[in-house]
């Protein structure tokens, strides 16, 4: 029975003559690395297709383990520089500069990853040479997690649409299809390695395939024997259609910082008016129509200081002549102060008063975390008759950590969810806000301007969709059940991603003892 050969052994093949009657491009890995290559173009990011995902690894693995020169170690860092230029471009909201520092940086970390697996793997018995690279991707992307660009990136948000495989989401969070998705490229590279014939190789190959077939099974049977059931709340959310003239970028900008003439500012004051006026006609249009709850998209309302206390008397207005909650998502503009924009979005209750003035905590790169208030990083909650009510705003959904609060102590049943986005994120951006509704067990209700609109229960069905960019309607309606659910992942936090982190120094320090230990 053939026992298949390490890969220490192919890679003293991939470094010298090829084998008879096999080219030597092949031999010496190259042509996993251009696999891996054109994978990887699609792999994340702007055209995900989502087994690319679960390939690209397996054929980088591949190439680095058999080629272990120096040009193949350089060879492999461009092509994932490029491949991830590539995949990611238009999508990351920071100016060029920084955006070529940010690809670099990650490709480094990528390429470490897939080093510490080629370090690492060769020198641990076993089952334990499957963990390297599984946990080193855990590790890299929940801790990046932190910084600026929240999750963005996460290879768990190409699986987006595999509700079964995703129902996992609500135990382990992100880290647990992170750690599947490397876990697969690692095992099936040991089973190239010790060959599909031999026992090790038939052990390998069995596991992998029993973990997944679990893990998707017993998501199915969340998905089938436990649907969200509760009695549902009719929820209309509202973006801009184009109007005509416009508060252009160009206008915005002139008023925030005090440099509009006093003719500008006038006509910043009646278009204002105008699209403020267009929005509370719809709001109204809708509530006649059924609709309890009814908000708008991220900033719909841009509207100077001095002229908001007329705004929200309208809309307490509106709200208790037509017993609805209304939820305003306001750009108020203060020309002149240090941060002079204040991304709010305010609940009124049908008895006309305002529950909350929630600001947006995760502001953007660049424009948003240089001109915005900041908020205090509480999330709201509202008891109503039809269930508990809570909000966030655009990029606050890209940090799970934030909105862990919703799943943790305030356990709401509808998240609204006012939003903006553009072309290049669409539909990605409100897939990813959809992972934390499964995580936390919470409905949310998405109004995204430029960008995809949807309704998700807690388990991830869509319930209602609309894209701005196939529209002209810029409304969406959906029915939302009132009640989440508790989760593991939202009672335990990132258990699993810690425990990884805590076993890939467990299997790094075991490498290098075994580097150590005398032969």
């Amino acid at each position: 029975m053939p026992t298949g050969k390490s890969w220490r052994q192919e890679a003293a093949i991939g470094s010298g003559p090829a084998k008879s009657g096999e080219p030597h491009f092949v031999a010496s890995g190259w042509a996993w690395l251009v696999a891996g290559a054109l994978l990887l173009l699609v792999d994340n990011g702007r055209n995900n297709i989502a087994l690319a995902a679960w390939l690209a690894p397996l054929f980088m693995l591949r190439f680095l383990r058999v080629n272990r020169t120096r040009l193949a170690l350089a060879a492999a860092y461009i092509v994932i520089l490029a491949t991830h230029a590539f995949a990611w471009r238009g999508m990351i909201p920071i100016p060029q500069p920084f955006y070529t520092a940010f690809v670099m940086a990650t490709s480094a970390v990528a390429l470490l990853c897939y080093l510490t697996d080629r370090w690492v793997a060769d020198r641990l018995p076993g089952f334990a040479a499957t963990l390297a690279y599984p946990l080193a991707l855990v590790t890299f992307f929940y801790l990046d997690g932190f910084g600026l660009h929240g999750s963005w990136g996460s290879p768990a948000y190409t699986q987006a649409g595999d509700l079964a495989l995703l129902q996992l989401l609500s135990v382990t969070g992100l880290a647990g299809v992170t750690f599947l998705i490397g876990w697969f490229a690692a095992v099936a590279n040991r089973v190239w390695d010790r060959g599909w014939d031999s026992v090790d190789g038939k052990r390998s190959a069995a596991l992998i395939a029993a973990v997944l077939a679990g893990v998707v099974l017993a998501g199915a049977a969340r998905l089938a024997f436990f649907p969200a059931g509760a009695a549902t709340v009719r929820v209309a959310s509202l973006s801009h259609p184009d109007l005509q003239p416009e508060i252009d970028d160009a206008m915005f900008d002139d008023v925030m910082l005090n440099r509009a003439s006093a003719a500008e500012v006038a006509a910043f004051r009646q278009r204002s008016r105008t699209m403020n006026d267009e929005l509370l006609a719809r709001s109204e249009q809708q509530a006649q129509a059924g609709a309890r709850i009814v908000f708008w998209a991220e900033e719909s309302a841009a509207v100077l200081n001095l002229d908001e206390p007329a705004l929200l008397a309208q809309g307490e207005q509106l709200a208790a002549r037509r017993g609805i909650y209304l939820g305003m998502a306001l750009a108020t503009v203060t020309p002149g102060q240090p941060h002079p924009v204040e991304n709010e979005l305010v609940m009124i209750t049908p008895q006309g008063t305002a529950a909350w003035r929630y600001h947006k905590t995760k502001l953007t790169p660049s424009f948003e975390q240089t001109y915005d208030v900041r908020g205090d990083g509480r999330l709201p909650v509202l008891d109503t008759p039809f269930g508990r009510l809570s909000a966030l705003i655009c990029y606050d959904a890209d940090f799970p950590q934030y909105i862990a609060q919703e799943g943790r102590s305030l356990h709401p049943g509808v998240v609204l969810d006012p939003s903006s986005d553009w072309r290049a994120i669409d539909p990605t951006h409100t897939e990813m806000a959809s992972f934390r509704a499964i995580e936390q067990g919470f409905n949310l209700v998405r109004q995204t301007r430029l960008g995809l609109s949807a309704a998700y229960d807690y388990q991830g069905r869509q319930l209602a969709a609309m894209d701005h960019f196939r529209t002209a309607d810029y409304t969406l309606v959906a029915d939302v059940p009132t009640q989440g659910t508790r989760t593991l992942y939202g009672r335990w936090g990132d258990w699993f991603a810690w425990l990884c982190i805590a076993a890939f120094w467990v299997v790094f320090g075991a490498a290098i003892a075994a580097r150590h230990r005398p032969n």
